[in-house]
């Protein structure tokens, strides 16, 4: 069986709602979605889709408490709560143990955009699957100071393999016992060092793929250039015709709404009128089971990049205890 996955508690409830949605309209009402449990903050997840026969809550506690393990064996400070926000992130990885024999990963702050046949049949040859521009920058990956990156994997690898983790396809079984063990001895021999300390799973999973030497493929990179298109909010060029977003006249496979924080949304689902990229978007999905509730806003328009800048500000003056 094929189905959807995704990673969620209920500080990401409404970006989650937009992707169920979107899944909904673009895919259909009969393909499963299983959301992974970021922390157990789910009871808003779990009251909501009592009402979406399609979408169930992983419940294998096993499975979960594996990659618990193995992540904290593998960079035990990513589990942190107090330092790191994205402290159950790896979780995803218990894709890689079920419910589904194929699977799509979608990251919460994401949007179904087009059919995914084409990564479903691509995962007929490849073991994983991606299509996104992370390649372009390899710092958000790897260290790239660390002189034993070059001795783990070659330049050419790192600079054409690297995937962002917000959307990728795979199988069941890949990474079994044996596997995580001998991943692990490398990571523990010193290998750990290579990895971008910035972020939550995405280096340790790019890792993981590269160092099995897996049968991997990106359309990113693999599609001809005027078939090819983008994929996240950063892009500011995509037309948006019946609902969809368009990247030159070629219809995206998802959006993916990556540096638009969780706050954020929170406030502007409340009624706080704060620019995002594609913000209407967005909202149509939201509240496409219940547009009685779409914010209607009535202060002036507060830009993206000002409120940014001053919650960073306001959390970079918390760590350092001045307010």
């Amino acid at each position: 069986m094929n189905g959807i996955c995704t990673l969620a508690n209920d500080t990401v409830y409404d970006q989650l709602i937009a992707l169920l949605n979107s899944i909904e309209v673009i895919l259909g009402l009969n393909i499963p979605v299983c959301i992974y449990p970021f922390d157990e903050q789910v009871q808003q997840i779990k009251s909501e889709i009592v009402n979406r026969p399609n979408v169930f809550i992983y419940e294998d506690s096993a499975s979960i408490q594996r990659w618990d393990k193995f992540m904290q064996a593998a960079a035990p400070d990513r589990l942190n709560r107090k330092k790191f926000r994205l402290y159950g992130a790896h979780r995803r990885f218990c894709a890689f143990d079920g419910p589904f024999e194929k699977f799509i990963y979608m990251d919460a702050d994401t949007l179904a955009m087009n059919s995914f046949d084409a990564v479903f049949d691509r995962l007929n040859k490849s073991d994983f699957v991606v299509y996104d521009f992370q390649f372009t920058d390899p710092t958000k990956v790897y260290n790239v100071s660390s002189p034993k990156l070059l001795q783990v994997f070659d330049k050419n690898r790192v600079n054409s393999e690297i995937f962002c983790s917000g959307f990728y396809g795979s199988k069941q079984g890949i990474f079994d016992i044996n596997t995580r063990e001998l991943l692990l001895s490398h990571l523990q021999s010193g290998e750990a060092e290579i990895l971008y300390e910035g972020a939550g799973e995405q280096p340790l999973l790019n890792y993981m793929v590269m160092k099995t030497g897996m049968n991997s493929y990106n359309f990113a990179r693999s599609l001809p250039d005027n078939q090819k298109t983008g994929c996240s909010v950063t892009s500011k060029h995509f037309q948006e015709q019946d609902r969809v977003l368009y990247d030159k006249g070629n219809r995206l496979t998802y959006i993916h709404y990556i540096g638009v924080q969780p706050d954020l949304i929170r406030r502007v689902c409340a009624g706080e009128n704060i620019e995002f990229p594609y913000r209407d978007l967005f909202l149509h999905y939201r509240y496409l089971r219940e547009p009685e509730k779409r914010p209607i806003f009535t202060e002036p328009l507060k830009s993206y990049a000002d409120v940014s800048a001053r919650n960073l500000l306001q959390r970079v003056l918390r760590r350092l205890r001045i307010s």
